[in-house]
C-alpha cells in the first residue's frame, strides 16, 4: 500500500464524504444528500436481513430443528413465512393470524413491562411523606396532572383551576423532555464535528 494512501486523510474520506453529504441539506435538498440517504438506507437494510438471517432463522429456527430435533420451532417458522403471503393474493388473509398473534403477544408483553416498570413503581414513589417542599410539589404535580386528564367533567371552576396547575407541570416535562433531545442531536453534532477537524483534517486537537 502506497505511503500516501494510509495517511487518515484517505482512510476517512469515504466517511467524510458522507458526513458532509448529510450535512449539506442544512443547505437544500440535493442529489449529494440523497445519494448519503440512499447508501444508509440500503446498508441498514443488508444489516438488518443478515442479523435476522443469522440470529433468527440460522440459530433459533434451522439448528435447533436440523440438530437438535425440535420440532416446536416449527410454529414459529410456519408463522413467520405466512407473513410473505401477503404477496400471494390467494392466500393473503393467512397473514392475519402471525399478525394476530404478534401484536397479541407484545400486547401482553408491553402491558407487564409498563405496569412493573412504570406505574408500580411511580405509584410506590408517589406515596410520601409530607416533610419536604419536594415531596409536596412531587404529589401536587402527579394529582393535579391526573386530574388534567379527567374528562367527565367540564374543567370550570375549582376542577379547572387545579386542571391548570397541572398543565403546567406537564409544560414542565415537556420542556425537560425537549431540552434533553436537544442535547443529544447536538452531542452528535459535536461528534461528528470532531470527527471531521480532528480525526480526518488534523487541524484541531
Amino acid at each position: 500500500m502506497p505511503e500516501w494512501y494510509s495517511h487518515p486523510f484517505f482512510l476517512l474520506l469515504p466517511t467524510a464524504f458522507f458526513t458532509l453529504a448529510i450535512f449539506s441539506f442544512l443547505y437544500k435538498d440535493n442529489p449529494m444528500f440523497k445519494l448519503a440517504e440512499h447508501v444508509f438506507a440500503g446498508l441498514s437494510a443488508g444489516y438488518y436481513f443478515g442479523l435476522i438471517w443469522q440470529s433468527v432463522i440460522r440459530q433459533q429456527v434451522w439448528m435447533p430443528l436440523t440438530q437438535d430435533g425440535q420440532w416446536s420451532v416449527l410454529i414459529p417458522g410456519v408463522l413467520g413465512l405466512l407473513m410473505f403471503a401477503r404477496f400471494f393474493p390467494r392466500i393473503g388473509w393467512t397473514t392475519r393470524l402471525p399478525l394476530a398473534f404478534v401484536i397479541g403477544s407484545t400486547a401482553g408483553i408491553m402491558f407487564i413491562q409498563q405496569l412493573h416498570g412504570m406505574v408500580l413503581p411511580q405509584v410506590g414513589r408517589t406515596l410520601l411523606p409530607l416533610d419536604s417542599l419536594r415531596n409536596i410539589l412531587i404529589i401536587v404535580g402527579v394529582l393535579t396532572t391526573l386530574i388534567y386528564f379527567y374528562f367527565s367533567k367540564p374543567h370550570t371552576g375549582t376542577l379547572g383551576w387545579i386542571a391548570s396547575v397541572g398543565i403546567g407541570f406537564i409544560m414542565v416535562a415537556f420542556g425537560a423532555h425537549f431540552g434533553y433531545t436537544v442535547m443529544a442531536r447536538v452531542s452528535l453534532l459535536i461528534g461528528r464535528v470532531q470527527f471531521l477537524l480532528v480525526d480526518w483534517l488534523g487541524v484541531a486537537r
